[in-house]
């Protein structure tokens, strides 16, 4: 097995680890929506009401850059795909692509992580 083979399925195992990671995070947006939910037919201060919808409003962008971050996980995994089919080595471009994605999942998880934060402590203030 040459390096790059290596290389190409140890890529490989980051997209598939991504996009499961990302598949949950999705799954718990869903959950925090429906308590959200419940929440806004529980209490009727102007505060609590609005909070939730700044939280609303965070769920909603937070699913609009998981589903961007899916979609080009997807495509650059049908690119690696591509490069080993054809036996190709990897340029440096494509390289540097994946590491700017590995940056984009960082970022989304440190702030996807506060944001779950956030919102478990207001649950504890207004459970």
């Amino acid at each position: 097995m040459s390096v790059i083979q290596v290389d190409v399925q140890v890529l490989h195992f980051e997209h598939r680890t991504w996009m499961n990671e990302l598949e949950f995070f999705e799954g718990e947006l869903h959950f925090f929506e429906n308590r959200l939910s419940d929440l806004v037919m529980r209490y009727r201060e102007i505060e609590v009401l609005a909070k939730l919808e700044q939280f609303q409003n965070q769920f909603i962008r937070q699913k609009e850059v998981l589903d961007k971050l899916l979609r080009d996980i997807h495509v650059h995994e049908q690119q690696l795909g591509l490069k080993l089919q054809k036996e190709l080595d990897l340029q440096d471009h494509f390289v540097n692509d994946h590491a700017n994605m590995r940056a984009r999942m960082n970022s989304y998880r440190k702030i996807y992580n506060e944001l779950k934060t956030d919102f478990f402590q207001f649950l504890a203030t207004w459970h």
